[in-house]
């Protein structure tokens, strides 16, 4: 009797796809038919999870189940017999797509080549080409992809070269939304190619829920249609966060998105309605450096600061130079936009994940468009008084409300906390004095419809 050969241990290594395995045979002597038998020297399996492929699995497709109170034994079929069951589960699997494992990385195409490609895009964009910068992206998603819990929707992936770190670092579900048509292609190759761990879409994330009503083509998209054809429900806001988004904003938009996601994420609108959706992002460090600035810095701190970290945790995951980008633009070169406020050398990947105690009983995703609309209003003015604004909506009661949250009457609109404000908002939503005096529903219309803010 002979153990298996190493090609045999090869075959039954790739067809347990992603079982985390350590195969270790030792090879007995022939003996011919004449002598005794020598005792065959067992097969050690090493495992790193509950998961082990046996053989013998392989030659009916079905997992064997022990009786209940029955205690087996595991046997190992005779070389002949082995070969012949590898065998034909190879046939069986010719033509089929198979799962991706850690033995099997797909390759990330050659940098020249993804170059090109990415170089041939009409529009404004930029581009994640270096396999090292991909890498880096994929390692701080790397207890994400280890939890398996998120969705990752990966935006305008491009030639895909993240879309495939990823995947090799093993994410097991990746939806890919791709704006330009010229890039789906090469994409759903790859989806065809796997057992459906890659999804692609044509979608531009940063045209989901345009204004008004009427039929879409793609890339334009409801986020309603997008996620009932992924099969993503709704969830509370206080469970775990069901899906991730990773890209990079766009240049040509990027403040006007920041504002259509604060409207979004307050009233739970858009992709929020399905839970705390988190964005991995890379942003420009001017409006990076805008959404952490702090009360007192009079040219940062804005609207879009004090709604942000009111909002949400944020995160800085990783500053880039923005040559390490490929950038497609009319006049060539990497097209920065120009900034007063901060050197604006490095695009930041940003981590922006949705606080579990955003909404309280008095801040609701009903009432907190008229949240945001407070904030917007005082910090118009960042040196003006916050106790002629609170007067101007209610003639009197400023000097109140300020005691109730241990301010001075002398503090300025720039210098309020965000926390703060949600604090002064409560108050004043539990006051009878502010009932529809102090905003206007044509104030209120026109900032949702514009999506901009100071």
């Amino acid at each position: 009797m002979f153990l298996f050969s190493f090609q045999d241990l090869q075959l039954s290594m790739a067809l347990c796809g992603g079982c985390r395995f350590l195969v270790l045979a030792v090879r007995s002597m022939h003996v011919s038919a004449r002598s005794t038998p020598a005792l065959a020297q067992p097969v050690r399996v090493f495992s790193s999870s509950s998961r082990v492929c046996s053989l013998d699995s392989f030659s009916t497709g079905q997992r064997r189940v022990p009786a209940a109170g029955v205690k087996t034994e595991r046997t190992w079929p005779s070389a002949g017999s082995a070969q012949r069951n590898l065998s034909a589960v190879a046939v069986s699997l010719q033509g089929q797509r198979r799962p991706l494992c850690r033995y099997d990385l797909l390759d990330l195409g050659e940098v020249e080549e993804n170059t090109r490609k990415a170089l041939a895009c009409k529009h404004l964009r930029r581009f994640i080409i270096d396999p090292s910068l991909a890498k880096l992206v994929a390692e701080h998603l790397s207890q994400d992809i280890e939890d398996g819990k998120a969705v990752i929707f990966e935006c305008n992936p491009g030639p895909g070269v993240l879309t495939r770190t990823l995947l090799n670092c093993g994410a097991q579900r990746v939806v890919a939304l791709e704006s330009d048509k010229a890039f789906l292609p090469d994409l759903q190759a790859l989806e065809n190619n796997l057992e459906g761990q890659l999804e692609v879409v044509h979608c531009d994330f940063f045209k989901l829920d345009p204004i008004g009503h009427g039929s879409m083509k793609p890339p334009a998209m409801y986020s309603e249609k997008l996620f009932t054809d992924l099969g993503i429900s709704e969830v509370p806001w206080t469970a775990d966060v069901p899906v991730k988004v990773v890209g990079i904003f766009s240049q040509r938009n990027e403040r006007n998105m920041l504002w259509k996601l604060v409207y979004a994420l307050f009233e739970r609108l858009s992709i929020f309605r399905y839970g705390r959706v988190e964005l991995i992002m890379f942003i420009s460090e001017k409006n990076y450096s805008k959404l952490v600035a702090q009360p007192g810095d009079n040219k940062s701190y804005q609207a879009v600061s004090a709604l942000f970290q009111m909002s949400c945790n944020i995160e800085l995951l990783h500053q880039e130079p923005w040559s390490s980008f490929v950038t497609t633009s009319r006049h060539g070169g990497l097209n920065i936009p120009k900034s007063t406020v901060v050197p604006n050398d490095h695009l930041c990947l940003v981590r922006i994940t949705p606080r579990v105690d955003l909404f309280t009983p008095t801040v609701t995703p009903f009432n907190s468009s008229t949240l945001v609309v407070m904030v917007k209003q005082c910090l118009a003015k960042r040196r003006g008084k916050l106790i002629e604004k609170l007067n101007s909506w209610s003639p009197g009661i400023g000097q109140d409300l300020l005691c109730q949250i241990g301010l001075s009457e002398d503090v300025l609109t720039g210098q309020v906390y965000p926390d703060q404000y949600k604090h002064l908002f409560e108050l004043m939503e539990k006051s009878e004095q502010f009932t529809q005096s102090w905003l206007y529903s044509e104030v209120l219309e026109n900032t949702k419809n514009t999506g901009c803010g100071s």
